[in-house]
């Protein structure tokens, strides 16, 4: 499975696609034959099924549809694709569908089917399958007593978590997950399956973690790790409390040892019978945490958040495989708009402008405005040594509003603009991938590094057959 990256640039000309408009059907019965999984073309009865993404507010409409079945599947694709003058678009679950541009040239490759995952737990590792979500993955794992670096989501795709560097409960302890990759298995853009880790094209293995990988990933092999004693779950008191708890969360995570991740958020529960009727219709603001002590050190690393007298305090000892519940993610796809920015300072400055902006009127359509703890493992130079290596910056702040109907759309978006402009103040030039919802400028993605990652790119797909989020342009 050794290759090399590609050289040779001289290929057979394409008979459609990019060139020559959108793919007749006709040209993919040949590939139909040749795969285990399916190929759905624009008027199948089951296209606008199999082309919706997570997120329902991105409408994509690719030349094609191929669910593969396999990693066979993924290289004829992309062989196919390759001799027609098409893309391929690699995507699982589609939380991150909004940073491609576009797909009318593309065939989307869903890898939903591929969900194999293998615990090796003398190696304290697993071997995870593109289709494979978090929530599997962490019960596998947990079935040996370990713990993967999940996301606070647990219907997050892995691959693609990983992949964008990866931010969840264990970070500030453990490093971004992609720091925890040990090896990748892909097929190139000539449709080569190659092996990919620290020994085998380690230049792609660096650009792959956290950065841009110019390949079809079909599985990860990701290291786990032992995480004896948890105590996790969320403090939240009535919205008018927001200022008092807030500046007592940021004193307090500047005494918090690397053992605790924790955010500070305003949620504001929509009155929908979805929502427990104790929430139902209420504002809180909240503090969430993750902390990897044992009973006694963690009562007292919360006392000071206690004695503020929350009206619910959810905070139990907990096994790494439940921390999925913490953070109240939705299960089921939505049409959710959010925006991002990171923060070089939690200061008594900063909490003020995010609260002058979190509680204005205009911010009563989002459902959550957050600010995430980061430092320990994830200050740059700490990591594992890929592409992203840590974040730069002392905090994250993410808005987000759920959009039920087309209406809706622009309070949301106003909302989510006012919180990341009333920061700018703070702002880090840092964006972090996984949080940037629409293509975001290379040099702010990935900084000093963008231009070796162009040189991987170009290297291992100069034609771009394989198009993946955030372009490098």
């Amino acid at each position: 499975m050794t290759t090399e990256p590609i050289t040779d640039q001289k290929t057979k000309p394409p008979v459609t696609g990019r060139h020559a408009g959108i793919l007749p059907g006709e040209h993919l019965e040949a590939l139909r034959g040749r795969l285990r999984g399916i190929v759905v073309l624009p008027g199948d009865p089951d296209w606008d099924a199999q082309r919706r993404a997570w997120q329902l507010l991105v409408d994509q409409q690719p030349a094609a549809i191929v669910v593969a079945a396999d990693a066979d599947d993924v290289a004829q694709t992309v062989i196919a694709a390759r001799r027609l003058g098409l893309a391929v678009a690699p995507q699982s679950t589609g939380h991150a569908a909004g940073t491609i541009p576009g797909l009318a040239d593309t065939i989307l490759l869903r890898t939903t089917q591929l969900r194999e995952i293998e615990v090796d737990p003398a190696a304290a590792r697993v071997r995870i399958g593109a289709g494979v979500v978090w929530a599997d993955a962490v019960a596998a794992a947990a079935a040996h007593g370990l713990a993967a670096l999940a996301g606070m989501a647990p219907s997050v795709g892995v691959v693609g978590f990983a992949l964008g560097g990866g931010l969840g409960w264990l970070s500030r302890s453990h490093g971004l997950a992609s720091g925890s990759i040990v090896a990748i298995d892909a097929v190139d853009a000539r449709g080569r399956r190659i092996r990919v880790d620290a020994e085998h094209h380690a230049e792609l293995f660096w650009a792959a973690r956290g950065g841009v990988a110019p390949v079809v990933v079909t599985a990860l092999e990701l290291q786990l790790y032992p995480v004896a004693q948890l105590w996790a779950g969320a403090l939240m008191w009535p919205l008018d409390r927001a200022a008092d708890v807030a500046h007592a969360w940021r004193e307090w995570v500047h005494t918090v040892p690397d053992s605790v991740t924790s955010l500070a958020r305003v949620l504001r529960y929509p009155p929908i019978p979805e929502i427990p009727e104790f929430l139902r219709g209420r504002s809180f603001v909240a503090v969430e945490a993750a902390i990897q002590e044992d009973a006694e050190t963690t009562a007292a690393l919360l006392q000071p958040l206690r004695t503020l007298g929350p009206e619910l305090d959810s905070v139990r000892p907990m096994a790494a495989a439940e921390l999925g519940s913490v953070h109240g993610d939705p299960v089921d796809p939505v049409p959710a708009h959010g925006e991002a920015v990171v923060l070089s300072e939690i200061s008594s400055r900063s909490i003020d402008a995010l609260l002058d902006a979190a509680l204005a009127p205009e911010a009563t359509a989002l459902l959550s405005v957050e600010l995430r703890h980061l430092g320990g493992m994830l200050a740059p130079g700490r990591g594992a040594g890929g592409a992203a290596d840590g974040i730069d910056g002392a905090g994250l702040v993410y808005a987000v509003g759920i959009v039920p109907f087309p209406e809706a759309i622009e309070p949301v978006r106003v909302g989510a603009s006012r919180i990341i402009a009333g920061l700018q103040p703070y702002a880090a030039p840092t964006v972090v991938k996984n949080f940037a919802e629409a293509p975001a400028p290379a040099s702010a993605l990935f900084g000093p590094v963008v231009e070796r990652l162009r040189e991987v790119a170009a290297a291992w797909d100069p034609e771009r057959v394989i198009r993946t989020g955030h372009p490098l342009d």
